[in-house]
Parts: structure tokens; C-alpha cells; sequence
């Protein structure tokens, strides 16, 4: 366990409540950061939030040091993220037909007045082309995404947050990226030709 946690996970067992206030403090933001990038909403990320720390404060006496309290939090944190996507509906995106003849997600660049309009709406098209595609991803799939790509997870600490084997794992991250690279293939081949 880190070696900030270890104190005042002890103390908030026993019932203290500025232990557990501390543990709060220091773990909301990455529990919110990771919670966006599963909901890619922040609203539902503060659900998520909210969520995480109300059922680690009941479970807490139940947590036995068997892994770091931070790795435990980002699994409650998943669940809670995979209980709130269960309960809404799945966005539909359109596929679109690409110059290649293969199927994109449907995307409009936008420009500003930068000074480097292809520039922006290059990163833009980009940037919501990723959004789009995450959301055609399972649960497992994105948060295996997020964890590895995003928050530089081993395939360890991420089957440990998934309750996965590390063959599982291996293959819901291969999944993943096999997934993504399909969906952004349209926009990396605009990127060459532009070179």
C-alpha cells in the first residue's frame, strides 16, 4: 500500500473521520479524472464520484491491505462508472462512408481563428473522433482502454480493476486498440496524405 494511504486507511477503519477526509482529498481528483474518461461526461463523473467514496467509506472496515488502497479505489471507481453506462441508454453513432470506401465515424472539423485552421480542425476531428469511438467500446474494453493508454496502468493493476485474468485482460486491451485504430484509420490517412 502507499505509504501516505497506509495511516490514514488504519485510522478511518477505526472510525476516523479526518482520516477518511484526507483519503478524500488526495484520491478525488483521479477518481473523478478516471471516472470522465469511463462516462465521458462530467456530470456523471461527479455521480461517479460521489458514488466511489460513499460505498468506499461503508466498505472500508472490509478492505484488508491485500493490494494498495489505490489500486481498490479505481475498482470501485470502475464499477460504480460501469453501474451508472448500464443504466443509460448507448449513444448511436451513424457510421459514414470514408474515401477508402470503409466505414468512419461521422465527424465535422471545425476551424478558429488561430491562425492554423487545419491545424484545429485536424485536432478536432481528431479529438472527437476518439470521443466517438469510445463510446463503441463495452465497458471492459474502455476501461482497459483508459487504464493502459490514459492512466499507464500495468495489465496487472488493470485486471485487478476489471476482476479479469491476465489473459482477459490482455485480450479486452487488444480488443480496445484493435477497435480504436479502425475508428481513427480514416483521420491517419488524411494525416499522411496532408504530409
Amino acid at each position: 500500500m502507499d505509504a501516505t494511504d497506509t495511516p490514514d486507511v488504519a485510522l478511518a477503519q477505526s472510525g476516523d473521520e479526518s482520516a477518511f477526509q484526507r483519503l478524500v482529498e488526495r484520491h478525488s481528483l483521479g477518481v473523478f479524472q478516471l471516472a470522465f474518461r469511463l462516462t465521458g461526461n462530467e456530470s456523471d463523473a461527479e455521480d461517479v464520484v460521489q458514488d466511489t467514496f460513499l460505498k468506499v467509506y461503508r466498505e472500508l472496515k472490509r478492505f484488508e491491505s491485500r493490494s494498495s488502497f489505490k489500486t481498490w479505489l479505481h475498482r470501485v471507481t470502475v464499477n460504480c462508472s460501469y453501474d451508472l453506462l448500464r443504466k443509460r441508454p448507448r449513444a448511436r453513432l451513424e457510421p459514414i462512408e470514408t474515401d477508402g470506401g470503409e466505414a468512419g465515424l461521422r465527424a465535422e472539423p471545425e476551424a478558429d481563428a488561430s491562425g492554423q485552421p487545419d491545424r484545429v480542425a485536424y485536432g478536432s476531428e481528431v479529438h472527437r473522433r476518439i470521443e466517438a469511438a469510445m463510446q463503441h467500446l463495452s465497458p471492459a474494453e474502455r476501461t482497459a482502454f483508459v487504464l493502459r493508454h490514459f492512466e499507464g496502468r500495468s495489465l496487472e493493476e488493470i485486471g485487478e480493476a476489471l476482476g479479469l485474468r491476465l489473459g482477459a485482460t490482455k485480450h479486452s486491451v487488444f480488443r480496445a486498440v484493435q477497435k480504436m485504430r479502425r475508428a481513427l484509420a480514416p483521420i491517419a490517412r488524411t494525416a499522411e496524405w496532408g504530409s
